[in-house]
This record gives C-alpha cells, sequence and structure tokens, in this order.
C-alpha cells in the first residue's frame, strides 16, 4: 500500500494550497475532503460575493479575475476548480475521513473508500460543517434552517432570521427582496460590527421603514410549527413571533469532538488547539493544523486571504523533518 509523505484533510481554499505547496516541495501527498473541491464554498447562498477581493483570495500564485471587485460564489467554484487542474492536485472526493490511528511510525486514516498511511498530516476542516445551536426546545423541527441558499421556495412566507452578523443580514435582504415577511432577531443591541459595511444600511433602512421587522436584545426560547417564542433580555418581556421558516444565522464551529478524537489539545472557552505559532504542528507530533480550524470558536480570525499563508511553513518544516529522519536512518 502507498505510503504517502502527507495526507491533507479538506479540500477548501487553505488544504488546496497546502497541497500545492507539498507539490512544489516535492512531497507526495493526496487532499482528501468528504465532499466536493472547495464544498464549504458550494454550499454558501446561491448569490453570495465575498467580502475579500479576488486578488486575497487567490491560491497558489493563479491570478484570479472577476467582473466585480468582490467575486461571486460562482466565480469562486470556477476558480479553484481550474487551480486544481492547472497543478493537477492530487485530490480524493468523497473519501471521509472516519478515523486517525498511528502505527509503526505511521498514520492510518480509514475512511469511507479505504485505507491511507502516511508520514504525516495536515488538518485543514475549517468550521462550516457543524453550526452553532441555541439549544432551545424545537430547534430539531424540520422548517429550522443552518444553511441558507436561495429566497425562492419561501415567497409568501413568514421567515424569522435569527443571527446579527453577515449571514443572517444577507439572508434576510435577500428574503425581504423576494416576498417574504422577515422578522429579524438578534441578542445584541445591534447588527453586528464586523457585518460587510456595504450592506448594513440596506437593513438598516428596511428597518426603519418597517419592511422588515427587528428584535434586538432578544433570544429565542422555543421554536414551534408556527411561532418562535423570545424574550427582551432587558424588560423580560416575552411574545411569539409567526414563523413558518425560522433561519439560525448564528455561525459554525469547528469539529472540537473529531480534533480531540486525534488527540489535539483545546484551550479555554474558545477550544483553540494547541500548536507550534511557527510550523502549526499540534501537540500531536506529525500531525499539523491548517486554516481556520486553528482559530477554534474565535471563527473571525482566520479567513482564507491569511490561512491559506500557513501552507508554506507547514510544507517547510515537513519537508525539513523528513529530510532528516531520512539522513538519521542512513
Amino acid at each position: 500500500m502507498k505510503i504517502y509523505d502527507v495526507l491533507i484533510v479538506g479540500a477548501g481554499p487553505c488544504g488546496l494550497s497546502c497541497g500545492i505547496e507539498a507539490q512544489r516541495q516535492g512531497l507526495t501527498y493526496a487532499v482528501l475532503d468528504k465532499g466536493s473541491i472547495t464544498e464549504s464554498i458550494r454550499r454558501y447562498p446561491v448569490d453570495m460575493t465575498f467580502f475579500s477581493s479576488a486578488d486575497n483570495i487567490a491560491i497558489g500564485d493563479v491570478p484570479f479575475t472577476s467582473l466585480n471587485l468582490r467575486p461571486s460564489r460562482v466565480e469562486a467554484l470556477k476558480y479553484y476548480r481550474k487551480v486544481v487542474d492547472h497543478f493537477q492536485l492530487n485530490v480524493h472526493i468523497f473519501t471521509e475521513v472516519e478515523n486517525i490511528e498511528q502505527s509503526e511510525g505511521l498514520f492510518v486514516l480509514q475512511t469511507n473508500q479505504g485505507t491511507y498511511r502516511t508520514k504525516k498530516i495536515v488538518l485543514a476542516i475549517g468550521y462550516y460543517d457543524i453550526p452553532r445551536e441555541l439549544g432551545v426546545p424545537g430547534e430539531e423541527l424540520s422548517h429550522v434552517i443552518h444553511y441558507y441558499d436561495e429566497p425562492y421556495r419561501y415567497t409568501g412566507t413568514n421567515a424569522v432570521v435569527v443571527g446579527g452578523a453577515n449571514s443572517a443580514v444577507e439572508t434576510a435582504l435577500d428574503l425581504y427582496r423576494n416576498g417574504v415577511n422577515v422578522t429579524l432577531v438578534h441578542i445584541f443591541e445591534g447588527i453586528d460590527k464586523t457585518a460587510k459595511y456595504w450592506i448594513v444600511p440596506d437593513l438598516e433602512n428596511r428597518i426603519k421603514k418597517g419592511e422588515v421587522q427587528s428584535y434586538f436584545n432578544s433570544e429565542v426560547t422555543e421554536i414551534t410549527e408556527k411561532e418562535v417564542k423570545i424574550k427582551n433580555l432587558q424588560t423580560g418581556e416575552t411574545q411569539s413571533l409567526p414563523a413558518d421558516f425560522v433561519f439560525l444565522m448564528i455561525g459554525y464551529h469547528p469539529d472540537a469532538k473529531f480534533l480531540r478524537k486525534v488527540g489535539i489539545r483545546l484551550n479555554g472557552e474558545m477550544l483553540i488547539p494547541e500548536i507550534n505559532s511557527d510550523t502549526f504542528e499540534s501537540n500531536v507530533p506529525g500531525i499539523y493544523l491548517g486554516g481556520s480550524v486553528i482559530g477554534g470558536e474565535e471563527t473571525k480570525k482566520i479567513f482564507i486571504e491569511n490561512g491559506k499563508l500557513h501552507a508554506r511553513p507547514i510544507m517547510q518544516d515537513i519537508k525539513q523533518k523528513l529530510s532528516e529522519r531520512m539522513a538519521s536512518n542512513a
């Protein structure tokens, strides 16, 4: 069975950057992903545009041209696939890593497509797979949605959008513009300051005109088949909002359970993985972390534009350590 120098788990922009750098370092590698290439981006809202400019999310020194200053989801999907083709990256899609063990100095990865063996591992698994939960009754109901796609299914209905950052703002605006009666509920006193500055005034104006109803300083206490029950955190007042659909746009977080399973220590309330800040090697020798997964619950710190920069130091360290191992065994 083939033994790789390094296996990269995750085929997002940061994982692909690691694949490119592994190739440049002359390492044998494969990039594994349980979905398609850049699966998280594929699952973004259909008409989403990035906060970053095209050149900031370009990888591998391959130019990314866009019709606008900020590229669209579709443009990004096409670009990253072209990058994979350009470098002829060894990407194994729909290959889910189910377990990682160590045996005779190697890592053994059990996947739904068979067993892989490797000397080193890079986990570039992001955080988009696991949505945050409110922990309230009714959250599991079928009309409660964590991933927004497009508005057309919901025209003519009552929708409650929970949250106040980018996803919530964009979801509320898109639903409103396509004939949905939208109510926004957010636990804080206003829209998040980190939201895209060019869309915030739009939602604020819709709220001022009464076109989108809003309840700030309010938390959801229960979700039923037709209503969302909320409580004002300042006054204690409770009320029920009509809701045919509920969009919980409150963010996502890394797979802490999986990270702990493979032995990675997570520190503090934010569950920050323990890594070497220079090489990105974790407390488990031979397992590296790259991209947004290293931010733990602080998911707003690492993006494509800075996460992609992890690839070079990771692969340089792997190359050096493998060279040292070879020399010691000679």
